[in-house]
């Protein structure tokens, strides 16, 4: 039998209605624009993050997708796809993307809801949380490559300096 004949059953709550209810317990701006859609602005460090969370039915996932305001230019597109490669290879959960029309740096990460799962608060939590931290850590590196004209590894090699001790 193919895994494709399994029927699935239909789930008593959209897994978005469980995020809307989070942002509003945590107060964070959000809008519902459509059933299968959500977005929440978040406060960052180095800028505002516009997180953005799909209901993907047939696959079971929810999808997240965190952008900030950066704009990519076709000559800095290479060596910001080259930061891309770098960067994630890096992350063991969810990973950079460039969406070349757009010329906008977007972090995503996928939740799978496989067999009627439920997402709960922590895991949502968890989930925003990461794509927060990650998008914090490489900020500059990115700011870096495109406005300053650094190469990729120069501008993480920056962004990953380390201090130690105090001064």
């Amino acid at each position: 039998m193919s895994l494709i004949e399994f029927e699935t059953e239909d789930r008593p709550v959209n897994p978005l209605d469980r995020i809307e209810h989070v942002a509003a317990a945590n107060d964070w701006n959000f809008e519902r624009s459509a059933d299968d859609e959500l977005t929440i602005s978040v406060g960052g460090g180095w800028c505002d993050y516009h997180v953005s969370f799909s209901w993907m039915e047939d696959m079971e996932a929810v999808h997240l997708a965190c952008a900030f305001d950066l704009k990519v230019t076709d000559p800095r597109k290479l060596e910001v796809m080259r930061l891309l490669s770098l960067v994630n290879e890096q992350l063991w959960i969810g990973h950079f993307d460039l969406w070349s029309k757009e010329g906008v740096v977007m972090y995503r990460q996928t939740l799978l809801l496989a067999g009627g799962a439920e997402p709960n608060s922590a895991q949502i939590e968890g989930l925003l949380e990461n794509a927060v931290e990650s998008c914090e850590r490489y900020y500059q590196a990115f700011q870096f490559v495109v406005w300053a004209g650094k190469s990729a590894a120069e501008s993480l090699e920056t962004v990953m300096f380390e201090t130690v001790g105090e001064a």
